[in-house]
């Protein structure tokens, strides 16, 4: 048989196609070592296929060997594959046959199958570490001879015989002097348990397996435990607890898709733009953003996503959107819904126990996927004011750990005809706690809305239903908190009630707020509280939104005066009898009520978080003097 001695050049139109490939194809040089760590596992899952077809010999069970050479600087990575013959090499590594490099490139990018496996390509790779490539191949099949291909990052390569005992290839890269970090064997680890941790075949460094090999989202379901799936959560996300739940994905059609997505407990922050959802490709990690497959409201959601029918462009850094990309992120999220529908359905205490951690997911996938909406309606909660249902068959609201919580079509089964449109809502128990005290005492049911996203959550929701009108305690009392008796018109003409609104507006001084006097029922109404209307409270909010601000209190709005409340009815006796300020000088009474009347808007503000805190300061000194003046008439 004659000596294989060839030289010659690599079958392409220029001699541009290494820089292109250093440059434009990928972002960083460490992925060299994913791309060759898989070619070398597809020849080995080559050889099994034709080895089954009785085209080559079985040979010893597959591995992927990493040897590190520190006197030569060489980095060689090993595999016990179908192998190649020389003419199998001139095919696959030199005639890259394209009329330029950037045609090249095009082709692959626009092509429809996966770039994953293709030997060239993942080849060249090599060529961004090394200054220098050896190839070293023998064929599986019966009688060939061993070949060595070599190449210095130009055009120009030599092929000829070599020596290798078995089938398989060895690819010895000759690095360059800045890229010497590749023969320490810590950071080839690293990179083993970064791209290659989960791939089927053995990856050795130095005779040590270093990958874990088994990808648990390949098994199905029935055959992992609980155990199973937290290990595998903390094993990827380590430090960061139990998850809260999980989804595991499988199917085959109209793609091949599986995966395990987690929950993760509420850790203040979430990252909705990038995600941490990892990609795989047949096991090989690929990319930890893949915010063009998942929908951007599960993107904070954790765990593995593996699909060979997901396309990648050339150097597998970048997804391709397209209509198969929609339909995975459409099939994810239908898995998502199922897997919390499920969950409600089975175990009611366990899903309200996680709705705080869920709510943003689920309420922010509703407002932006109408078919993720109609998926999840019926699995939105609401925390209520309402006791725990004991009903087992319809457990709403559902009791968890002292919580109450409820669909919003089980908080309108409970309301009474008239109101079945009315959403009653509160944000905040303290800020708001008058007006919720006031409601809950005489047996309303309000829900509980404390998310940030809520604002605008309750604006989608009465989009998406016309019929519903929510309004939280602090926008206005109905009339039935009013006990309004017949009043009598003193000798000037005036009932007590516009003598109180009177002197308070004289007092405030301030034609922004609106006084309202009524006589509420409840003992437990306060003296005066501050209301605000539902629909300009909500432009405020927006405009703060808008100028990134916290919302304060609006300049219009509603301070209510209790009539029946005992300190108004003080103040009443205090200003019967004297004239108003401006007319005269004011008597001490006259100025006693008019302190009394603006230390009772000072309250209620300061009830709704309303003072800014360059007035508490003024609103303490006030306080203190009208105590002492008030301990002065007692004694």
């Amino acid at each position: 048989m004659p000596v294989l001695d060839e030289q010659g050049q690599i079958q392409i139109h220029t001699e541009n196609i290494f820089p292109i490939i250093k440059k434009a194809v990928y972002s960083g040089h460490e992925v060299f070592l994913r791309e060759l760590v898989s070619n070398g596992v597809d020849a080995i899952s080559k050889r099994r296929m034709a080895a089954m077809a009785g085209d080559c010999s079985e040979g010893e069970e597959g591995a992927i060997s990493i040897r590190i050479d520190r006197e030569a600087k060489t980095l060689t990575i090993s595999d016990n594959g179908i192998g190649m013959t020389a003419d199998e090499v001139k095919r696959y590594i030199n005639q890259v046959a394209f009329s330029s490099a950037e045609d090249f490139l095009e082709k692959y990018k626009q092509e429809d199958d996966a770039i994953i496996g293709h030997f060239g390509l993942g080849f060249y790779s090599s060529f961004m570490v090394a200054e220098r490539v050896e190839l070293i191949s023998r064929s599986a099949k019966q009688e060939t001879e061993a070949v060595r291909w070599s190449c210095d990052g130009s055009p120009n390569f030599n092929l000829s015989g070599a020596e290798r005992e078995q089938p398989g290839t060895d690819v010895i890269l000759h690095l360059m002097e800045e890229e010497l970090e590749y023969i320490e064997p810590t950071r080839i680890r690293t990179l083993i348990n970064t791209y290659c941790d989960f791939m089927a075949v053995p990856v050795q460094l130095e005779g040590e397996t270093v990958n874990k090999r088994e990808a648990p989202w390949r098994k199905s379901a029935r055959d992992l435990s609980d155990k199973d799936y937290i290990d595998l959560y903390h094993y990827l996300y380590p430090f960061q607890g139990d998850p809260l739940l999980w989804v595991h994905l499988n199917t085959d059609y109209p793609y091949n898709l599986q995966g395990i997505l987690f929950f993760p407990k509420q850790s203040g922050r979430a990252d909705w733009e990038k995600g941490e959802i990892k990609l795989y490709c047949n096991q090989v990690f690929v990319s930890d953003s893949i915010k063009e497959v998942v929908p951007r409201y599960l993107l904070p959601l954790r765990g593995v996503i593996d699909s060979p029918d997901i396309p990648l462009n050339v150097s597998r850094s970048a997804l391709q959107t397209d209509r198969r990309v929609r339909s995975i992120g459409n099939f994810v999220a239908k898995k998502v819904a199922d897997r919390l529908r499920n969950l409600k359905q089975d175990n009611p205490a366990s899903y309200a126990e996680a709705w705080d951690a869920l709510a943003p997911f689920v309420k922010i996938g509703a407002m932006e996927d109408e078919k993720f909406a109609d998926q999840v309606a019926e699995l939105i909660l609401f925390g209520s004011t309402a006791e725990p249902s004991e009903d087992k068959d319809s457990p709403d609201p559902i009791g968890t750990a002292g919580k109450a919580y409820t669909t919003l079509e089980g908080y309108r089964s409970r309301l009474s005809s008239e109101n079945i449109s009315r959403i009653l809502y509160s944000t905040d128990d303290v800020a708001q706690a008058n007006a919720l005290n006031l409601w809950t005492s005489q047996g309303s049911e309000v829900l509980k809305l404390e998310t940030v996203i809520d604002t605008q959550f309750i604006s989608w929701l009465e989009h998406r239903h016309e019929e519903l009108k929510f309004q939280r305690v602090d926008a206005e009392l109905d009339d039935s908190f009013k006990d309004e008796p017949t009043e009598l018109a003193d000798q000037d003409g005036e009932t007590q009630s516009e003598t109180l609104r009177t002197l308070v507006k004289t007092a405030l001084s301030n034609d922004k707020v609106t006084i309202q006097v009524q006589s509420l029922k409840a003992d437990n109404a306060p003296p005066a509280m501050i209301l605000l209307p539902e629909q300009m409270r909500r432009l405020n909010d927006m405009g703060a939104l808008m100028e990134q601000r916290l919302p304060g209190l609006p300049d219009h709005h509603v301070l209510l005066i209790n009539r029946r409340h005992p300190l108004v009815e003080g103040l009443l006796k205090l200003k019967s009898g004297a004239v108003l300020v401006g007319t005269s000088a004011a008597s001490p009474s006259e100025q006693l009520a008019m302190d009394l009347s603006r230390h009772l808007y000072d309250m209620a503000r300061l009830g709704v978080g309303g003072l800014e805190p360059n007035e508490l300061a003024g609103f303490q000194t006030r306080s203190a003097e009208l105590m002492g003046e008030l301990m002065k008439r007692s004694l």
